[in-house]
């Protein structure tokens, strides 16, 4: 597109990011040239109007000594300025974001790796050209692994994420294990978070009229309806998941009771397993788990993954739930 005179118009301006414009700026006021706004907007490729902005930023919020010299017709720094004011960050925090950086490289190989590419590229570049760490030495030192992960595709969770913020009613294809073939619910997305490492849709489904907790790898197709919701008043992840060992939830709370043995009694103390839970020492130094719990499918699962070091004193229900899965698995040996 041309303007009138058939020069550029002012939209194909290739302007640099904001903070790669200053620092030029910057440079320019410390080799003492006294540029003016024409000059620095043209050397930038952007408007006067940019360049107006740019230099009141770096004068009012980085608080640059900047002033505008008259007789000069430019601007000029009116006392030494070592460097430019990038982002500080202390060791600590410069710790804190490599750990972060260790923790998200779980989804190398998937299709997060490029948005969570593309932002830790942004903060590099805003962080200063040096810093007191070789990090040739951290990358040896820290890792995070990984043995499973769930199959599902970044589109889903974007979308889901997006209806969720603009309250966008959708109509899901959703398979449940155990039935024959999927169904079509209409839901109300309320919330989308990652779980102990899984992604899970909370949302309010008009089918069972309640919320309800979905899987996004079981969602085969999902399209809005065209209709927006109103949250359900007081409804929070937090609460929705406060009896919940994992993500189940149910509408009757149970006391549970769970005996450990002593070879394995020091893996339980070293976690914190859930926010209700009880430690009780025992002579033999075996330890006792107390908690608290509306649903019995995820805490019944993990105990069987404690075999024979894992008994359950109560409820009656649990203890029988475990001692059927035992039966089942024996019945499945003979």
């Amino acid at each position: 597109m041309k303007g009138r005179q058939g020069k550029p118009s002012r939209a194909q301006l290739h302007s640099r990011p904001p903070l790669e414009r200053m620092v030029k700026i910057h440079a320019a006021l410390q080799q003492g040239d006294h540029p003016n706004a024409t000059t620095l907007a043209r050397v930038l490729e952007t408007s006067t109007k940019t360049i107006h902005r740019d230099v009141g930023f770096m004068r009012d919020r980085l608080l640059l000594p900047i002033e505008f010299s008259a007789a000069r017709n430019g601007y000029f720094y009116t006392s030494p300025v070592e460097s430019f004011p990038m982002l500080e960050v202390r060791e600590g925090e410069l710790f804190a974001l490599l750990i972060a950086e260790k923790a998200l490289q779980q989804y190398r190989g998937t299709a997060f790796e490029r948005q969570l590419t593309d932002a830790f590229q942004k903060l590099s570049a805003a962080l200063p050209d040096t810093v007191s760490i070789r990090l040739e030495d951290w990358d040896q030192a820290v890792s995070f692994q990984q043995t499973s992960q769930a199959k599902l595709g970044q589109e889903v969770i974007d979308d889901l994420c997006r209806a969720a913020a603009q309250r966008q009613q959708l109509k899901l294809t959703y398979h449940t294990p155990g039935t024959s073939s999927p169904k079509v619910r209409v839901v109300d997305p309320h919330h989308v978070a990652n779980v102990n490492g899984e992604w899970y849709l909370f949302a309010f489904d008009h089918l069972r009229k309640a919320m309800r907790t979905f899987s996004p790898g079981r969602i085969l197709a999902l399209a809005e309806t065209g209709s927006t919701f109103v949250r359900r008043a007081g409804f929070s992840v937090e609460k929705h998941l406060a009896g919940a060992f994992g993500v189940m939830s149910g509408p009757t709370m149970h006391d549970i009771q769970i005996r450990f043995a002593a070879e394995v009694a020091h893996l339980i103390r070293e976690k914190k397993w859930h926010r209700t839970q009880k430690l009780a020492e025992l002579p033999n130094g075996g330890v006792e788990l107390s908690l608290r719990l509306n649903h019995l499918a995820e805490i019944r699962r993990w105990i069987l993954g404690w075999g024979s070091a894992a008994t359950v004193l109560a409820p009656p229900e649990l203890q029988q739930q475990i001692v059927e899965e035992a039966q089942r698995i024996i019945a499945q040996r003979t």
